[in-house]
């Protein structure tokens, strides 16, 4: 558990989950199963359950005809039989499913970002202001084009980019803001349109975490310009790797597909240049096998998460991932908490960590630490191009102001997560099990500090 993984990584090793996780208070009281009191199982006590959680990525007989019939039509690419495309179907199904006009599919996340930024025309020299606690793909997305990544600290509360600080970072170089739904969560939306508005910024939703999750009666990833989503495998949708973007504009789009096609737009002419993210026929092949039962998991997923929230509330242990005036859905790609180590009789996150998967509930951390701590960013400034266009003054002062976001600090030390799917995907009695192991970890939390991890 104290391994630096990467978020996929840790991921597919351990099981995390999403949103509005445990209240503070006191000891709930609702019925307990006979294993939610006694000795500790990390210190020789019976587990509160030994059960086997559902199993993800998501795989039914429909998924495996769809990826065999894209097989043995020989039809891989989706240049290959344009009319007939599945990946030319996925987009156009998954717009109305996510209550936007075009989508352009692409081969992941970051490539749907990085098809974003291109196409709204983000270059060397501009700045793009965004969270320093996502995947790399985020940045990624901003650097291939030679853009500046500002990171601003987080709320501490929500996990999500603190609009106030993001506010502060506004240069005259500023083109864009990249807010992202923190697992699966819709960030401070309200304020970061008007904050768009207001200082005529262009603005991409990192939604890769968010599919369907909804704030003000809006799909997230329809307030900015373009919404980015992922399908890597651990994705609440998921193909093994893929993106898409969203947007509501009809030149934007033929933009995004022309740049996604390495500058080559519908009609076969060569009008800009651009990568080449075309997403395969057998990841579209995997995604629309899955969207008939989609909304089943998802509502499954709000469900079982509304009832752990109101099971827990009152643990003084732990405390909610926020959530923003508005919002009426997640993803609840990730069930987020933080821990509170001032609770806990002097036992660390990490010894809390071991007593509840010796419990048999799948939990762990999350990012070991924040984009900002990581080498990228010496490396960029370092690079000639960001010397020449950004000056030694501009890149001095980005450094440092990199390097101090206290809040993000925090989060990356004290958060807890357990997999929304498909953790949270489980029956209502798993939800009871997991109440039942936080509550017995916190009647014997004098000796969660005897643990050893």
């Amino acid at each position: 558990m104290n391994k630096k993984l990467n978020r996929r990584r840790f991921i597919g090793n351990t099981a995390l989950a999403s949103m509005a996780g445990i209240l503070a208070g006191s000891v709930p009281t609702f019925a307990q199963s006979k294993t939610a009191s006694g000795e500790l199982a990390a210190l020789g006590g019976t587990s509160v359950t030994k059960r086997s959680w559902p199993k993800w990525p998501y795989v039914d007989e429909e998924l495996i005809q769809s990826m065999m019939e894209t097989t043995k039509s020989g039809w891989w690419s989706r240049i290959d039989n344009r009319k007939a495309s599945k990946v030319l179907k996925f987009e156009n199904d998954f717009a109305p499913f996510h209550d936007t006009k075009y989508v352009v599919a692409t081969g992941s996340g970051t490539q749907a970002i990085s098809t974003a930024v291109h196409a709204l025309d983000i270059e060397c020299g501009d700045e793009v202001i965004t969270s320093p606690y996502t995947d790399m793909g985020t940045i990624s997305g901003i650097i291939t084009s030679r853009a500046l990544p500002v990171l601003a600290d987080l709320d501490p509360l929500s996990f999500q980019l603190d609009a106030k600080d993001a506010e502060k970072k506004i240069t005259k170089r500023t083109k864009a803001l990249m807010p992202v739904h923190m697992m699966g969560a819709p960030a401070d939306m309200r304020s970061f349109v008007k904050m768009a508005k207001k200082h005529k910024l262009l603005m991409i939703e990192d939604a890769c975490q968010a599919h369907h999750a909804k704030l003000d009666g809006k799909r997230i990833g329809t307030f900015g310009d373009v919404g980015c989503f992922s399908f890597q495998s651990t994705k609440v949708m998921a193909a093994g790797e893929g993106g898409a973007c969203i947007t509501d504009n009809e030149k934007l789009a033929d933009t995004l597909y022309t740049v996604m096609n390495h500058g080559t737009d519908k009609k076969a002419n060569n009008p800009r240049i651009g990568p080449k993210y075309r997403m395969n026929e057998f990841a579209a092949s995997a995604l629309l096998s899955q969207m008939r039962t989609h909304m089943q998991r998802h509502d499954l997923r709000n469900k079982n998460a509304k009832y752990l929230t109101q099971k827990l509330a009152g643990y003084k242990g732990l405390s909610p991932q926020k959530l923003y005036p508005g919002t009426e859905e997640c993803s609840y790609y990730l069930y987020a908490m933080d821990f509170k180590p001032e609770q806990w009789n002097g036992a660390t996150r990490a010894q809390f960590i071991k007593a509840v998967l010796a419990e048999g509930i799948p939990i762990g951390p999350y990012i070991p630490m924040g984009l900002h701590k990581h080498e990228w960013v010496d490396f960029i400034c370092n690079l000639e191009v960001y010397k020449k266009m950004y000056g030694e003054a501009r890149l001095k002062q980005y450094k440092e102001m990199t390097k101090n976001l206290p809040n993000c600090d925090r989060v990356a030390d004290r958060m807890l997560l357990i997999q929304g799917s498909p953790v949270l995907t489980a029956d209502q009695s798993a939800m009871d099990d997991i109440v039942n192991a936080f509550t017995k970890v916190w009647e014997n939390r004098d000796k969660v500090k005897l643990i050893k991890v």
